[in-house]
Parts: C-alpha cells; structure tokens; sequence
C-alpha cells in the first residue's frame, strides 16, 4: 500500500515571540530587514472574549487567541468554521503554579477558575467560546516535538477531511521553581492556516516526510536560542524560508532520531 501524501497549502500564518509582535514584526527579522530585539513577549487583551472570560483569560489564551485570529485574519477565514489543532509542550506554566503554591498550604481548596484553567485543552476552550466554532479540534503534547506533532496531525486532518485546519503551536513559562527545571524563558507560539485546495489567498505549498537528517538550526545566534528554548519554536527554520519567499527543503526537530523534512514551495 502507498502510504498517503501530507500535503497542503498554507493561507495564512500568525507569530507571537519575545521582540516579536507578530507575523509582519517576525518576517522582517527573519529576512534581515530589521535586527532582533529581545523583549518580553507583549500579549494583546482577547477583545474577542466575553467580559466575563476575558477577566479569566490566562497568558496562553491570549497568546492562542492572538496568533490564531491573526493567521484567519490574513487568509480573510471564517473563524467559526475551521477544525483546529492546538498542541503545546505543557501549556499553562503560571497556572501549574499557581495550584502547586496552593496545594502546599494548609488551605487547599483550589479556585474554579484555577481549576478549569489547568487541563490542558483550556486554550482550546476559550478559543470555541470565543469563535463559537463547533469545527473539530484536537489538542496536542509531544513534549519538545509538539510543534511536529502538530503539524503532522493537522496535514492530516487537511488531507483526510478537506477542511481548512487551523494549527496552533504554543509554549509558556513556568516560574521558580519549576523554572529551573523546565526552563522555558517566555511565552511564543505560531499559527498556521493549511487547506487542501490552492486559492488567490495562498502562500505555498508543503509536503511533509519523515528523515533522519539533521534539524536546520537558525544563523542567528538569538533566533537560534528562540528555537531551542521553546518548543513550539522548533517552526523558525519553515517560517525563515517562508518570510524570504524562498522553495527548498527545511529539516525540522521531531522525536529523536526521526525528524521532519517539509518540502516548500512557494505561489
């Protein structure tokens, strides 16, 4: 049996790093038009929220929010009908100790809002209140390969489905103490919109396939430190090729000592 091509084209993408912004911010970077800055990552208030929720939105629903509405908004996508894959290394870190500084005291009722803020697919939840999407989602965690496993599972969805699939790469900090474990600086994460079919809106087109090579690493010595130390950045060698307007082959980080080759070319 031939094994299914994974294959898609890319519509729109969204970026939220330290220094960066968002997408327009971070291809000038990665062009070289523009010298990286580093700076703590600037998190925009989830206007698409309800009050309600928008009070409770921690930092990843603002990160997930702000780079999920920014890839539909450049593909000029219904938010409310994309299936979408949210995948992250371990989501919300200032929540997880939050309940830990809780947990340790003599008082360990833990606050509903804590609550519901701690599983793992919370990101997700708030991004279905906030596009009322009744779209299919998964939610992800492969550790330091998440953001390959992410966009395995959304080619996936694309090739299998049909259905514009939005994927959502993202990591958070965790403070002391359990920063100096998992020492992950800020918070980051990108989004890309892929669909099966090609249409005046799209960027390029990508294949994927597994390799044992090398993962790419970034010249920048600064990029390079943004891709090791978050996760969801192992994508800066894919989004660099894309910022540049460049075809060509880009080996990415995956599950050691398999990794992904992405094909891309360019419209």
């Amino acid at each position: 049996m031939t094994p299914t091509s994974l294959k898609a084209w890319i519509e729109g993408i969204g970026f939220l790093a330290p220094g960066l912004a968002d997408w327009p911010s971070a291809r000038a970077v990665l062009r070289g038009e523009a010298a990286y800055g580093p700076a703590p990552s600037n998190l925009p208030a989830p206007g698409i929220l309800p009050a309600a929720e928008r009070r409770r939105a921690s930092r990843v629903v603002k990160l997930t929010l702000a780079i999920g509405l920014e890839a539909a908004a450049r593909a000029e996508a219904d938010i409310s009908q994309l299936a979408t894959v949210f995948t992250a290394s371990g989501a919300d870190g200032h929540n997880c100790h939050a309940l830990c500084e809780q947990l340790a005291t003599e008082d360990r009722q833990i606050s509903p809002t804590r609550f519901h803020n701690s599983v793992h697919n919370a990101a997700a939840g708030y991004w279905g209140i906030a596009t009322k999407s009744m779209a299919p989602c998964q939610v992800l965690c492969a550790y330091d390969a998440s953001f390959g496993a992410g966009l395995l599972d959304a080619l996936g969805q694309v090739v299998i489905d049909a259905q514009p699939t939005l994927l959502i790469a993202y990591d958070s900090e965790y403070p002391e103490p359990l920063h100096s474990k998992r020492d992950t600086p800020d918070c980051a994460g990108v989004a890309l919109l892929l669909t099966s079919q090609k249409t005046a809106r799209s960027l390029a087109h990508i294949s994927l396939r597994s390799t044992v090579e090398m993962a790419q690493k970034m010249l920048d010595p600064d990029l390079e430190i943004l891709r090791t130390a978050i996760p969801a950045l192992r994508s800066l060698p894919l989004l660099q090729m894309l910022a540049k307007g460049e075809s060509g082959t880009v080996c990415l980080d995956y599950l050691a000592p398999m990794q992904l080759s992405v094909d891309l070319k360019l419209c």
